[in-house]
């Protein structure tokens, strides 16, 4: 028996876990006509530190996140947030990782999802037609989450990603 739960956890592990909903959001631009959560837009606004990234399974399950890099690249990682015209920046500078800096687009609809584009340089964000639907929780002066979705062996699991407000 604990060959074939060995063999299982194994499997698992050797296909990495891919957000659910990477493929599925539909992330055109904003329009005059698009409903928009600007109180929780407001909120958002600013510098923020990914502090923690956590999900079922996270010591034997590896998840790409945002389709760049293993979850816990993010952890440390540096995000900015302007809501006046939703665009920022992500910044990954994990020590064991790629660096990685990018622009992105954001809004928050009025299902309290984060529509998130992230933005090749050299690439206009009108032209990224996929991207990234996560629901925001438990909005605080100073600390935030977004919670992804992956399919994990046909179940669908959380991935939770805290964030803190930078000094």
């Amino acid at each position: 028996m604990k060959k074939i739960l060995f063999i299982c956890m194994i499997a698992i592990m050797v296909f990495a876990c891919k957000s659910a909903s990477s493929t599925t959001a539909s992330t055109e631009a904003p329009t005059l006509s698009t409903k928009l959560d600007k109180s929780t837009q407001v909120a958002l606004k600013g510098n923020w530190v990914l502090t923690n990234v956590s999900y079922p399974g996270s010591d034997y399950i590896k998840v790409t996140s945002f389709d760049l890099a293993d979850s816990k690249c993010f952890i440390g990682s540096t995000w900015n947030f302007i809501s006046n015209n939703n665009k920022g920046t992500m910044t990954l500078t994990a020590p064991s990782c790629t660096a990685f800096t990018s622009p992105i687009v954001w809004s928050i609809n009025n299902q309290g999802l984060l529509v998130l584009k992230i933005v090749n340089p050299g690439t206009k964000s009108k032209n990224v037609k996929e991207g990234y639907l996560l629901k925001v929780a438990g909005v605080t002066d100073n600390s935030f989450e977004l919670i992804d979705n992956i399919n994990v062996g046909g179940q669908t699991k959380d991935v939770t990603y805290q964030f803190q407000r930078a000094n």
